[in-house]
């Protein structure tokens, strides 16, 4: 196993690992925005965007769009949101690495936020939010980290509350954005059976080129 890593010409970061073994691989972008650089207007917003980022693009316009690119070639895909960073990640043998990495590219450098998908994913985000509420493992490490830093964002609930969240517009992710989703803020990772990875790089390079610096 065999890892490189490579900066872009736009300052995106990017690490290639060559398993040498399945002709699989996984391509994950981490981006440095999470709840700990939010604030108690805005809280929750990190978590909200990784939903909408899968919601439509200028290339994929809706979700439909977004999941059937991915899984027509047998890929799976998905999201997290942590305390410092967001991760969105695609899985699928390693001959559609393109078609991967130009649905992660568009999702990010181009999405859509239509105010009628924000509106309608707010009940998705407050039913995640109930889930919680109703589940004592994750409540417990909510109420916990809130004791631990109080009245600072490290204490916030990654997923924001319902006040926050029902109060979004499309402003609220752009201005976000702006501050945190740019590529010297954010990491490429490719991991898996690199047949090529100068034509990996070039890929990527081509596919993140119009991503400039906040």
């Amino acid at each position: 196993m065999k890892s490189q890593v490579f900066t872009l010409r736009n300052g995106l970061r990017m690490v290639t690992v060559d398993t040498k073994a399945f002709p699989t691989l996984t391509a994950i972008l981490l981006v440095g925005a999470g709840s700990r650089y939010e604030n108690k207007e805005n809280n929750g917003v990190a978590h909200f965007f990784e939903h909408m980022a899968f919601k439509g693009s200028k290339k994929y316009p809706n979700s439909f769009a977004v999941a059937s690119t991915i899984e027509s070639v047998g890929g799976v895909f998905n999201a997290f949101t942590a305390k410092d960073h967001t991760g969105y990640w695609i899985k699928a043998t390693n001959e559609h690495f393109d078609k991967l990495t130009d649905v992660l590219s568009d999702m990010i450098l181009t999405p859509s936020l239509l105010e009628e998908e924000i509106n309608r994913e707010k009940g998705v985000v407050v039913e995640e939010l109930n889930m919680y509420e109703d589940t004592p493992m994750q409540k417990v490490d909510i109420l916990f980290e809130n004791l631990l830093y109080p009245d600072s964002p490290l204490g916030f609930d990654i997923g924001g509350t319902k006040s926050t969240v029902n109060k979004f517009t499309k402003d609220t992710f752009t201005d976000y954005m702006k501050q945190l989703y740019h590529p010297k803020n954010a990491v490429f990772v490719v991991a898996g059976s690199l047949d090529n990875i100068d034509k990996c790089k070039q890929i990527v390079e081509d596919k993140f080129r119009n991503w400039t610096d906040g």
